[in-house]
Protein backbone atom coordinates (compact mmCIF):
# COMPACT_ATOMS: atom_id res chain seq x y z
CA UNK A 1 0.00 0.00 0.00
CA UNK A 2 1.44 3.37 -0.91
CA UNK A 3 2.36 5.56 2.00
CA UNK A 4 0.40 8.75 2.03
CA UNK A 5 1.76 11.93 1.40
CA UNK A 6 2.56 14.20 4.16
CA UNK A 7 -0.05 17.40 4.42
CA UNK A 8 1.94 20.58 3.66
CA UNK A 9 1.16 23.35 6.06
CA UNK A 10 1.66 26.69 5.94
CA UNK A 11 1.06 29.57 8.54
CA UNK A 12 0.22 33.23 7.07
CA UNK A 13 0.80 36.82 8.74
CA UNK A 14 -2.97 37.89 8.38
CA UNK A 15 -3.86 41.75 9.03
CA UNK A 16 -7.49 40.71 8.17
CA UNK A 17 -7.64 42.83 4.71
CA UNK A 18 -8.46 41.53 1.37
CA UNK A 19 -5.00 40.98 0.21
CA UNK A 20 -3.87 38.34 3.45
CA UNK A 21 -7.56 36.30 2.83
CA UNK A 22 -6.57 35.97 -0.70
CA UNK A 23 -3.18 35.28 0.26
CA UNK A 24 -4.37 32.21 2.06
CA UNK A 25 -6.95 30.85 -0.18
CA UNK A 26 -4.77 30.91 -3.16
CA UNK A 27 -2.79 28.23 -1.24
CA UNK A 28 -5.52 26.46 0.19
CA UNK A 29 -6.75 25.80 -3.38
CA UNK A 30 -3.94 23.82 -3.71
CA UNK A 31 -4.41 21.42 -0.69
CA UNK A 32 -2.58 23.17 0.97
CA UNK A 33 -3.35 23.83 5.16
CA UNK A 34 -3.44 27.00 6.05
CA UNK A 35 -3.66 28.83 9.25
CA UNK A 36 -3.06 32.22 10.50
CA UNK A 37 -1.22 34.32 13.35
CA UNK A 38 -2.12 38.13 14.19
CA UNK A 39 -0.64 40.06 16.21
CA UNK A 40 -1.92 42.46 18.71
CA UNK A 41 -0.43 45.81 20.45
CA UNK A 42 -1.62 49.11 21.74
CA UNK A 43 -1.03 50.54 18.21
CA UNK A 44 -2.79 47.72 15.83
CA UNK A 45 -5.47 45.46 17.21
CA UNK A 46 -6.39 41.68 15.54
CA UNK A 47 -10.25 42.44 15.66
CA UNK A 48 -10.55 42.08 11.36
CA UNK A 49 -7.90 39.00 11.29
CA UNK A 50 -10.57 37.55 13.94
CA UNK A 51 -13.39 38.34 11.64
CA UNK A 52 -11.85 37.30 8.44
CA UNK A 53 -10.83 33.99 10.29
CA UNK A 54 -14.15 33.24 11.08
CA UNK A 55 -15.79 34.04 7.40
CA UNK A 56 -13.45 31.75 5.91
CA UNK A 57 -12.87 28.65 8.48
CA UNK A 58 -9.40 29.87 9.07
CA UNK A 59 -7.50 28.57 12.13
CA UNK A 60 -6.54 31.69 13.95
CA UNK A 61 -3.84 32.48 16.55
CA UNK A 62 -3.58 36.01 18.52
CA UNK A 63 -0.70 36.71 20.27
CA UNK A 64 0.32 40.10 22.22
CA UNK A 65 3.56 41.10 22.03
CA UNK A 66 3.54 44.99 23.10
CA UNK A 67 6.88 44.10 25.43
CA UNK A 68 8.65 42.58 22.32
CA UNK A 69 7.60 45.41 19.71
CA UNK A 70 8.34 48.31 22.10
CA UNK A 71 12.06 47.39 22.24
CA UNK A 72 12.36 47.66 18.51
CA UNK A 73 10.22 50.38 18.33
CA UNK A 74 12.50 52.61 20.37
CA UNK A 75 15.26 51.96 17.87
CA UNK A 76 14.25 50.33 14.89
CA UNK A 77 17.45 49.08 12.57
CA UNK A 78 15.38 50.57 9.46
CA UNK A 79 14.20 53.54 10.97
CA UNK A 80 10.90 55.06 10.52
CA UNK A 81 8.57 56.18 8.16
CA UNK A 82 6.00 59.48 7.70
CA UNK A 83 5.88 59.28 11.90
CA UNK A 84 6.95 56.71 14.24
CA UNK A 85 6.08 53.58 11.98
CA UNK A 86 8.91 50.97 11.98
CA UNK A 87 7.15 49.75 8.70
CA UNK A 88 10.26 47.16 7.02
CA UNK A 89 11.46 46.08 11.13
CA UNK A 90 7.64 45.75 12.24
CA UNK A 91 7.18 43.50 9.13
CA UNK A 92 10.51 41.44 10.21
CA UNK A 93 9.63 41.25 13.78
CA UNK A 94 6.47 39.42 13.18
CA UNK A 95 7.79 36.78 10.67
CA UNK A 96 10.83 36.27 13.44
CA UNK A 97 7.93 35.88 15.67
CA UNK A 98 5.75 33.83 13.23
CA UNK A 99 8.72 31.91 11.93
CA UNK A 100 9.30 30.56 15.97
CA UNK A 101 5.68 29.18 15.84
CA UNK A 102 6.40 27.66 12.48
CA UNK A 103 8.91 25.32 13.70
CA UNK A 104 7.30 24.75 17.32
CA UNK A 105 4.48 23.40 15.55
CA UNK A 106 5.30 21.73 12.12
CA UNK A 107 4.28 23.84 9.84
CA UNK A 108 6.84 23.90 6.66
CA UNK A 109 7.02 27.55 5.42
CA UNK A 110 5.15 31.12 6.06
CA UNK A 111 3.14 33.55 4.21
CA UNK A 112 1.59 36.96 3.55
CA UNK A 113 -0.62 39.04 1.37
CA UNK A 114 2.11 41.49 0.63
CA UNK A 115 2.13 42.45 -3.22
CA UNK A 116 4.90 43.50 -4.77
CA UNK A 117 4.95 47.74 -5.11
CA UNK A 118 1.72 48.18 -3.80
CA UNK A 119 2.94 50.53 -1.31
CA UNK A 120 6.10 52.83 -2.19
CA UNK A 121 8.58 52.28 1.03
CA UNK A 122 7.18 49.19 2.70
CA UNK A 123 6.35 46.48 -0.49
CA UNK A 124 9.02 47.46 -2.75
CA UNK A 125 11.50 44.11 -4.03
CA UNK A 126 14.14 45.57 -2.04
CA UNK A 127 11.96 46.47 1.30
CA UNK A 128 10.35 42.46 1.08
CA UNK A 129 13.65 41.51 0.94
CA UNK A 130 14.70 43.05 3.62
CA UNK A 131 12.40 42.01 5.80
CA UNK A 132 12.80 38.52 4.41
CA UNK A 133 16.71 38.58 5.11
CA UNK A 134 16.01 40.25 8.81
CA UNK A 135 13.30 37.56 9.67
CA UNK A 136 15.79 35.17 10.04
CA UNK A 137 13.36 32.68 8.25
CA UNK A 138 14.90 33.56 4.64
CA UNK A 139 14.06 31.41 2.00
CA UNK A 140 10.82 30.27 3.90
CA UNK A 141 8.32 33.05 3.16
CA UNK A 142 6.31 32.80 0.58
CA UNK A 143 4.20 35.88 -1.24
CA UNK A 144 1.58 33.44 -2.83
CA UNK A 145 -0.13 36.95 -4.77
CA UNK A 146 3.27 38.41 -6.46
CA UNK A 147 5.31 35.16 -5.97
CA UNK A 148 6.00 34.71 -9.69
CA UNK A 149 7.85 37.86 -9.91
CA UNK A 150 10.08 37.18 -6.90
CA UNK A 151 12.97 34.46 -6.12
CA UNK A 152 12.11 31.40 -5.80
CA UNK A 153 11.36 29.97 -2.11
CA UNK A 154 12.70 27.08 -0.41
CA UNK A 155 9.22 24.73 -0.40
CA UNK A 156 8.85 26.21 -3.74
CA UNK A 157 11.95 24.20 -4.99
CA UNK A 158 11.21 21.08 -2.69
CA UNK A 159 8.08 21.14 -4.64
CA UNK A 160 5.67 21.90 -1.44
CA UNK A 161 4.41 24.61 -3.34
CA UNK A 162 3.39 24.67 -6.94
CA UNK A 163 4.82 27.81 -8.40
CA UNK A 164 2.73 28.13 -11.48
CA UNK A 165 -0.47 28.00 -9.30
CA UNK A 166 1.15 31.44 -7.76
CA UNK A 167 -0.06 34.76 -9.17
CA UNK A 168 2.48 37.80 -10.40
CA UNK A 169 0.39 40.78 -9.11
CA UNK A 170 1.93 44.46 -8.78
CA UNK A 171 1.29 47.73 -8.52
CA UNK A 172 -1.21 49.82 -6.75
CA UNK A 173 -3.99 48.53 -8.31
CA UNK A 174 -6.74 46.66 -6.62
CA UNK A 175 -8.90 45.45 -9.43
CA UNK A 176 -7.06 42.45 -10.13
CA UNK A 177 -7.69 41.74 -5.98
CA UNK A 178 -10.94 42.57 -6.64
CA UNK A 179 -11.28 40.30 -9.52
CA UNK A 180 -9.96 37.53 -7.32
CA UNK A 181 -12.19 37.90 -4.95
CA UNK A 182 -15.09 38.33 -6.94
CA UNK A 183 -14.01 34.22 -7.80
CA UNK A 184 -13.46 33.15 -4.31
CA UNK A 185 -17.17 34.60 -3.26
CA UNK A 186 -15.54 37.41 -1.17
CA UNK A 187 -17.70 40.40 -0.92
CA UNK A 188 -16.96 41.74 2.28
CA UNK A 189 -13.98 42.79 3.11
CA UNK A 190 -12.12 46.09 4.80
CA UNK A 191 -10.55 49.06 3.07
CA UNK A 192 -6.75 48.49 2.28
CA UNK A 193 -5.28 51.52 4.42
CA UNK A 194 -5.69 52.37 7.95
CA UNK A 195 -4.93 49.90 11.29
CA UNK A 196 -1.98 51.17 12.96
CA UNK A 197 -1.76 54.13 15.15
CA UNK A 198 2.09 54.86 14.30
CA UNK A 199 1.60 56.64 10.87
CA UNK A 200 -0.78 59.19 12.68
CA UNK A 201 0.99 62.32 13.82
CA UNK A 202 -1.09 63.23 16.29
CA UNK A 203 -0.59 59.95 18.11
CA UNK A 204 2.88 59.59 16.90
CA UNK A 205 3.80 63.44 18.56
CA UNK A 206 2.21 61.56 21.82
CA UNK A 207 4.46 58.90 21.83
CA UNK A 208 7.34 60.23 21.29
CA UNK A 209 6.80 62.83 24.27
CA UNK A 210 5.60 59.72 26.04
CA UNK A 211 9.08 57.94 25.40
CA UNK A 212 10.78 61.46 26.36
CA UNK A 213 9.19 60.92 30.02
CA UNK A 214 9.12 57.40 30.41
CA UNK A 215 11.19 54.65 29.03
CA UNK A 216 8.94 51.85 30.08
CA UNK A 217 5.70 53.32 29.54
CA UNK A 218 2.76 51.28 30.50
CA UNK A 219 0.26 49.84 28.26
CA UNK A 220 -2.12 51.49 29.40
CA UNK A 221 -0.87 54.29 28.76
CA UNK A 222 0.02 53.75 25.28
CA UNK A 223 -3.68 53.32 24.80
CA UNK A 224 -4.22 56.50 26.37
CA UNK A 225 -2.62 58.53 23.79
CA UNK A 226 -5.74 57.91 21.70
CA UNK A 227 -7.90 60.04 22.94
CA UNK A 228 -8.93 63.37 24.76
CA UNK A 229 -6.43 66.05 25.60
CA UNK A 230 -3.08 65.37 26.91
CA UNK A 231 -0.91 67.89 29.11
CA UNK A 232 2.37 67.75 30.65
CA UNK A 233 2.32 69.15 34.29
CA UNK A 234 4.92 71.04 35.76
CA UNK A 235 7.16 68.22 38.11
CA UNK A 236 6.60 65.98 35.00
CA UNK A 237 3.16 64.61 35.56
CA UNK A 238 0.85 63.40 33.00
CA UNK A 239 -2.91 65.04 32.87
CA UNK A 240 -5.36 63.71 30.86
CA UNK A 241 -8.93 65.57 29.29
CA UNK A 242 -11.78 64.02 27.85
CA UNK A 243 -13.14 66.06 25.21
CA UNK A 244 -16.44 64.37 24.96
CA UNK A 245 -18.53 61.33 26.58
CA UNK A 246 -16.26 58.62 24.15
CA UNK A 247 -13.19 60.07 26.01
CA UNK A 248 -14.77 59.95 29.17
CA UNK A 249 -15.39 56.02 28.77
CA UNK A 250 -11.66 55.62 27.37
CA UNK A 251 -10.39 57.28 30.38
CA UNK A 252 -12.62 55.33 33.06
CA UNK A 253 -11.68 51.94 31.15
CA UNK A 254 -8.19 52.58 31.09
CA UNK A 255 -8.04 54.17 34.77
CA UNK A 256 -6.20 52.08 37.41
CA UNK A 257 -7.98 52.94 41.25
CA UNK A 258 -5.04 51.41 42.82
CA UNK A 259 -2.37 53.62 41.06
CA UNK A 260 -3.84 56.85 38.96
CA UNK A 261 -5.88 59.73 40.37
CA UNK A 262 -9.32 60.72 38.25
CA UNK A 263 -11.34 63.77 38.52
CA UNK A 264 -14.97 64.44 37.77
CA UNK A 265 -17.16 67.25 38.41
CA UNK A 266 -19.94 66.33 41.28
CA UNK A 267 -22.81 68.29 40.22
CA UNK A 268 -22.22 69.98 36.72
CA UNK A 269 -21.40 68.15 33.14
CA UNK A 270 -17.79 68.52 32.56
CA UNK A 271 -14.30 66.33 31.25
CA UNK A 272 -13.11 63.21 33.30
CA UNK A 273 -9.48 64.28 33.90
CA UNK A 274 -7.19 61.63 34.70
CA UNK A 275 -3.50 61.65 36.14
CA UNK A 276 -1.94 58.40 35.75
CA UNK A 277 0.16 57.73 38.57
CA UNK A 278 0.74 59.03 42.58
CA UNK A 279 1.29 62.74 42.54
CA UNK A 280 1.42 65.22 45.44
CA UNK A 281 -1.62 67.38 45.98
CA UNK A 282 -0.54 70.98 44.52
CA UNK A 283 -0.35 68.67 41.14
CA UNK A 284 -4.01 67.41 41.93
CA UNK A 285 -5.37 70.46 42.70
CA UNK A 286 -4.14 72.13 39.27
CA UNK A 287 -5.80 69.10 37.33
CA UNK A 288 -9.17 69.54 39.56
CA UNK A 289 -9.30 73.21 38.57
CA UNK A 290 -8.13 72.48 34.48
CA UNK A 291 -11.24 70.36 34.74
CA UNK A 292 -13.85 72.79 36.38
CA UNK A 293 -12.23 74.97 33.32
CA UNK A 294 -12.90 72.49 30.61
CA UNK A 295 -16.68 72.19 32.01
CA UNK A 296 -20.15 74.11 31.54
CA UNK A 297 -19.38 75.95 35.11
CA UNK A 298 -19.58 79.94 34.69
CA UNK A 299 -15.91 81.84 34.18
CA UNK A 300 -14.45 82.41 37.38
CA UNK A 301 -16.90 80.51 39.54
CA UNK A 302 -15.94 77.69 41.23
CA UNK A 303 -17.18 74.18 41.67
CA UNK A 304 -17.34 70.92 43.43
CA UNK A 305 -14.77 68.22 41.99
CA UNK A 306 -14.56 64.67 43.37
CA UNK A 307 -11.01 63.31 43.60
CA UNK A 308 -10.67 59.37 43.77
CA UNK A 309 -6.82 58.45 44.44
CA UNK A 310 -5.43 55.38 45.74
CA UNK A 311 -5.60 57.31 49.46
CA UNK A 312 -9.09 57.51 49.37
CA UNK A 313 -12.09 59.37 47.69
CA UNK A 314 -13.12 63.40 48.44
CA UNK A 315 -14.41 65.90 47.57
CA UNK A 316 -13.06 69.34 46.81
CA UNK A 317 -13.72 73.08 45.79
CA UNK A 318 -12.35 74.91 43.25
CA UNK A 319 -11.93 77.75 40.58
CA UNK A 320 -11.45 76.80 37.04
CA UNK A 321 -8.80 77.41 35.29
CA UNK A 322 -9.39 78.42 31.39
CA UNK A 323 -8.06 76.34 28.90
CA UNK A 324 -6.27 79.60 27.08
CA UNK A 325 -4.41 79.39 30.67
CA UNK A 326 -2.89 75.90 30.20
CA UNK A 327 -2.82 76.15 26.30
CA UNK A 328 1.00 76.45 27.12
CA UNK A 329 1.38 72.91 28.68
CA UNK A 330 -0.62 70.96 26.04
CA UNK A 331 1.24 68.28 24.05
Amino acid sequence: MKEMQKKVRALGLCSGGLDSQLAGLVLRRQGIEVHWIAFETPFFSADKARTAARRLSIPLTVEDITGTYLEMLKNPPCGYGKHMNPCLDCHALMFRLAGERMKREMFDFLFSGEVAGQRPMSQTKPSLRYVEKHSGHDGYIIRPLSARLLPESIPEKAGLVDRSRLLDLSGRSRKPQMELAEEFGITDYPAPAGGCLLTEKVYSDRLRELFAHDETPSEASLHLLRCGRHFRLPGGAKMVVGRKQADNHFLQKYYDPAADTLIRLSKIPGPLVLVPGTWDEPVIRLAASVAVGYSKVPENSAAEVQVASPGGTEVVRTLGIQPEDVKRLLI
